[in-house]
């Protein structure tokens, strides 16, 4: 149960990536009274916890119906995550942001950003939904969802204290130490990304059907050989 929860919110907190999205809140709120700056902050954390919670209730009746295998969502949700990693190492994930950050800030106006772009797709992006998919997938029973459940309310709750103190931390940190931590959950994401790849591919190649169709290529092999 411990391993599971800290896998879980490993899983969470790299997909979610608080330290990226605390700086961007900063900047998207940049001009805002306090007021509004708690306000949306809220009202991010609680949308997104919602998308999040519809997907991890739903999620699997979902791929059924599409008549897409766990296994195979495995697979597909393991490489975007890689490609989510490459991207947090190499800092493609932060330049995408300040882009849309900019894009934002040239109104004059104070947009509420609560709902695009924090909530969706920043907190509940494609990473964030195939990660609480995949770990539900992977529960057995009510205690191990419930365990999922609770290392991504963690997550949610610490994005939420962030985003509340965004102004004074970034005060505090600047860029470099932020980038410094993007990169190294980078990393960690892109051996969690692997993992989930791996234990795809073994479970597809694990049921009865895979193991029939591998052993009439190697009888096949030794024939033709012989």
């Amino acid at each position: 149960m411990i391993e599971l929860f800290i896998s879980a919110l490993v899983t969470f907190f790299v997909v979610i990536d608080p330290p990226g999205c605390i700086p961007i809140y900063a900047g998207l709120t940049r001009g805002a009274s306090g007021t509004q700056h708690r306000v949306m902050a809220i009202r991010a954390i609680t949308t997104a916890t919602l998308i999040l919670f519809i997907f991890a209730a739903f999620g699997e009746k979902l791929l059924h119906a599409l008549g897409v295998g766990l296994d195979a969502f495995r697979i597909a949700g393991g490489i975007m995550l890689f490609l989510i990693a490459l991207e947090m190492v190499f800092e493609k994930r932060t330049q995408r942001r300040e882009n849309r950050v900019r894009a934002l800030n040239e109104t004059q106006e104070i947009e509420d950003v609560s709902i695009f772009p924090m909530a969706i797709p920043m907190i509940a992006g494609p990473g964030a939904i195939a990660s609480v998919m995949l770990l539900m997938a992977r529960s057995d029973g009510l205690w191990e969802s419930l365990i999922v459940l609770g290392a991504m309310g963690v997550v949610l709750l610490l994005l939420l204290i962030g985003l509340l103190l965004s102004r004074p931390l970034m005060n505090l940190l600047g860029d470099k130490i932020e980038a410094a931590v993007t990169r190294i959950l980078g990393v960690v994401l892109a051996a969690l990304a692997a993992q989930f790849v791996v234990d795809g591919l073994k479970a597809s190649f694990a049921t009865t059907d895979s193991l029939v169709l591998l052993q009439g290529l190697a009888d096949t092999l030794v024939r033709g050989y012989a």
